[in-house]
């Protein structure tokens, strides 16, 4: 049976480095508060005139040199992103760009913070059918360029970090058991007021107005309790579901990979499920929520630190905005 591998792995973050202490500097915040309630320390933050196209490319490039091959070989790109450089086009056709890629096609998913299990679903059916070889999946984000520092904003401005995640995948024909075992989607468009950037938005013309910025509609806004109540049950469901079609439990998990939202939330999935903390992979602490690059990030981490070894059953899920959430399952 084909099934879909990671060949390869990477990460890039921003150097500069953002603390909680620094957000005391410019909006009514502390960093005990922040702790507390989210367990962010510190973030990164790109550059003005870095590009989340750009974050990707980095982390693409370690993820081609890890996987060993040509970059010439990659024959299709997925990228997840919430925070593309431009209104459209999308970061994919910008990556293929800059790493001066063949005519190849790229898909671009907007699915939030459950992007890069979206990306992974598309990009593992694609290599299963045959369709492409070589699968260049991207996601990364640039949030900090678009946060509302006053007082209204700041229970979200504190979160978010910006970075990018990337891996090379390919078919694995062998009966090794190694690969991507499934993917789970879920969504329920009812609650999409209560996370997301209001404007623009294509029902207004014109699209851009004056009275719109002055009003807070292109800051990211969401209704906090909410979105944690769901997240702490949907992430659940959405493993239990994978294990079920499995055929396996809570106590088959090597680790647990869940996007990092917020340290509370994934400390309440863990609890959720019964499974030890120390088999949570957890880093918000040190770059806040990277939206679609969170779980990439903290793979790539984990694999290169060395926790993560052949033969290990690895879960990931992610819940954001639309609402949307999912699960996936990897054989290591």
């Amino acid at each position: 049976m084909r099934r879909t591998i990671i060949k390869g792995i990477g990460h890039y973050i921003p150097p500069r480095v953002v603390t909680n202490h620094d957000l005391e500097k410019i909006m009514n915040t502390s960093d005990e508060w922040i702790r507390e309630r989210t367990g962010i320390v510190e973030r990164h933050w790109a550059e003005p005139g870095v590009g989340t196209s750009d974050l990707a490319t980095e982390a693409a490039i370690r993820a081609i040199e890890d996987a060993g091959i040509d970059k010439s070989e990659i024959d299709f790109i997925v990228a997840a992103t919430l925070s593309p450089d431009h209104y459209f086009p999308g970061i994919g056709v910008q990556v293929q760009a800059k790493l001066g890629l063949k005519e190849i096609g790229a898909l671009d998913i907007r699915n939030q913070c459950s992007g890069f299990i979206y990306a992974l679903s598309v990009a593992d059916q694609y290599i299963r059918t045959g369709t492409y070889n070589k699968i260049l999946l991207v996601a990364a984000e640039l949030q900090s360029a678009n946060l509302d520092f006053s007082d209204e904003g700041r229970d979200m401005a504190v979160l978010f970090g910006d970075g990018a995640g990337a891996v090379v995948l390919e078919a694995n024909d062998s009966d090794d058991g190694r690969g991507v075992l499934s993917c789970h989607l879920f969504s329920d468009g009812r609650f999409v007021s209560e996370l997301w950037m209001e404007k623009p938005s294509s029902k207004d013309n014109p699209t851009f107005r004056e009275e719109f910025f002055h009003q807070g509609k292109f800051f990211p806004r969401m209704n906090g309790r909410l979105v944690f109540k769901n997240a702490c049950e949907k992430m659940p469901q959405a493993v239990m579901a994978g294990l079920e079609k499995l055929g396996l439990t809570v106590n088959d998990i090597d680790y647990l990979i869940p996007h990092q939202a917020n340290d509370r939330i994934s400390q309440m999935v863990a609890r959720g499920l019964r499974i030890p903390e120390e088999k949570v992979i957890r880093n918000i602490h040190k770059y806040g929520n990277t939206t679609a690059a969170s779980i990439p990030i903290a793979l790539s981490e984990a694999v290169k630190e060395g926790k993560i070894k052949p033969g290990m059953l690895i879960a990931l899920t992610a819940f954001g905005s639309g609402f949307t959430w999912g699960s996936a399952f990897i054989r290591w």
